[in-house]
């Protein structure tokens, strides 16, 4: 059996192979959220439905001709999703997609990431290595923890991602400092924060340099799609400064669980609010070989009470802007590359406005591993092919049209709880929403399998323009909500403008 660094060694060979016209290889795709425990438990029973969300990576097949896909899952997915995924396959292709699409289920619906639960039975590992058949292969993984390592060495495949030695160069501290390195501008803040009294010397600093802000959001350094992310007022609503004593207050009324993880590290920075706010995103790929790709940029959409939760995504970013994000983010992945970063990674930005309508961007966070904004960019890649272009901040199909999409995974409805997901497919074909091959636009669906947990699903919407995607995203929205007739609980959640 190989160890981990000599099968890594492989990588760039089988890599280079995932691609239209390359020789016969295996992808093993591993959505495991390998992730802390408050994480995992926060999104429970929706774990198997987010995993779901990655078969849309399965529609490069018809692109890959070559390619044999085994999709490992917490839960197979219905025959009906499936027959749906198969729709969206050229005529032409979709016996072969069938052929080259092998779900495996490890038929367990506990709160552990399924590489985990892979580890648990060694029958499915040996299957694995069966439909390998000692052909070319590597792992796609959703992050890289020792599960997926362990994963790595049973099956002797490498794995696309970054080793968990590095994986605290994606910590909120790490990313500050290492912004800074690479001439990314960051917020006033501080980092290595880890207590109630350091975060009140770095409110007190925040201050003396931005006597204006009227707040700071608290950062978790280990922590995903915000949910270690908590907003501290630094004024009331009267505009009135809050002591000291009062700032403490608010840290104190904090979750225990809340104040034990932040003994673990964090950061503080400023809360950038009004109007002319952003939070966009940059995608990076960096190749087994250290090249570094920009492959898209996004608008995040968040939700919750500060909104300081992922909800959705928009591609691609504002063009006001975009082209310097995409110039931020290849020196970020430079940087990476250098401390051998492999894979899919993302960073995180501020946009803020000047009087005068210029935007200033501030990195915030690196999260070294996929994200909500992979899957929506992955089904466009596939279903329109083309290019995102850094330097004009749009997507170039091969016919040369441009393309955007509005994306979720949180268009959910209390009414829509146990829904049929064929209904809901139906309905949105018959309202000519699908996304059509001959026009390159319209709705792809995805976590239909939520509906039978809390009435909750996911699309992304494909456009010639913002506006168009967004039509497509509100209509789709309304077509659904027929299916229930009037509701008598509270909307649909939708993406603000």
């Amino acid at each position: 059996m190989s160890d981990i660094r000599e099968l890594q060694r492989g990588l760039g060979a089988v890599w280079s192979m995932n691609r239209p016209g390359g020789p016969p290889h295996v992808l093993v795709v591993l959505p495991s959220f390998s992730l802390g425990e408050s994480f995992l438990s926060h999104y429970a029973s929706r774990l198997p439905a987010l995993e779901h969300r990655y078969l849309l990576a399965s529609l490069m097949l018809p692109r890959v001709e070559r390619c044999e896909m085994v999709f490992v899952c917490s839960e197979a997915p219905s025959r009906e999703v499936l027959e749906y995924y198969v729709s969206l396959v050229p005529v032409s292709r979709r016996i072969d997609y069938r052929d080259r699409l092998r779900i495996l289920a490890v038929d367990d619906l506990s709160h552990r990431s399924v590489a985990e639960k892979l580890l648990d039975r060694p029958d499915l590992l040996r299957r694995i290595r069966a439909l390998i058949g000692g052909r070319p292969a590597f792992i796609e993984p959703w992050n890289v923890t020792d599960h997926e390592i362990e994963i790595a060495i049973r099956l002797d495949t490498p794995i696309n991602g970054t080793m968990p030695g590095l994986w605290p160069l994606g910590f909120k501290s790490a990313g500050r400092r290492l912004f800074r390195e690479a001439g990314v501008p960051v917020l006033a803040g501080c980092e290595g924060v880890c207590s109630i009294d350091d975060v009140c010397a770095a409110v007190r600093g925040i201050r003396a340099q931005r006597p204006d802000a009227l707040g700071v959001v608290v950062k978790h350094d280990d922590s995903g799609a915000g949910d270690g992310n908590v907003v501290v007022d630094l004024c009331d609503a009267t505009g009135r400064e809050l002591t000291d004593a009062e700032i403490r207050s608010q840290l104190e009324a904090t979750p225990a669980w809340y104040q034990a993880d932040l003994a673990h590290g964090a950061v503080v920075e400023e809360l950038v609010t009004g109007a002319a706010a952003a939070s966009p995103s940059v995608q990076l790929d960096i190749s087994p070989y250290g090249d570094v790709v920009v492959v898209s940029t996004h608008e995040q959409v968040l939700g919750g009470a500060t909104h300081q939760i992922y909800s959705g995504c928009r591609f691609p970013a504002n063009p006001a802007y975009s082209p310097d994000l995409a110039a931020h983010g290849l020196a970020i992945g430079r940087s990476l590359a250098d401390h051998g970063v492999v894979g899919r990674l993302g960073a995180d930005f501020m946009a803020a406005a000047d009087e005068a309508g210029r935007w200033s961007l501030y990195a915030l966070e690196i999260n070294l591993r996929k994200g909500g904004t992979t899957h929506p960019y992955s089904a466009l890649r596939h279903l329109v092919p083309g290019q995102y272009q850094p330097e004009h901040g749009s997507w170039r199909a091969v016919d040369g049209t441009s393309r955007c999409y509005t994306a979720t995974d949180n268009l959910i409805d209390p009414n829509w709880l146990g829904l049929s997901p064929v209904d809901v497919i139906r309905a949105v074909s018959d309202a000519g929403l699908q996304f059509d091959r001959r026009s390159g636009t319209g709705v792809v669906l995805h976590m239909l399998s939520c509906l039978a947990i809390d009435g909750r699903l996911g699309l992304t919407a494909i456009g010639l323009s913002p506006d168009h995607a967004r039509s497509l995203y509100d209509d789709t929205a309304r077509t659904i909500a027929t299916l229930t007739g009037p509701r008598t609980s509270r909307p649909v959640q939708r993406l603000p403008s």
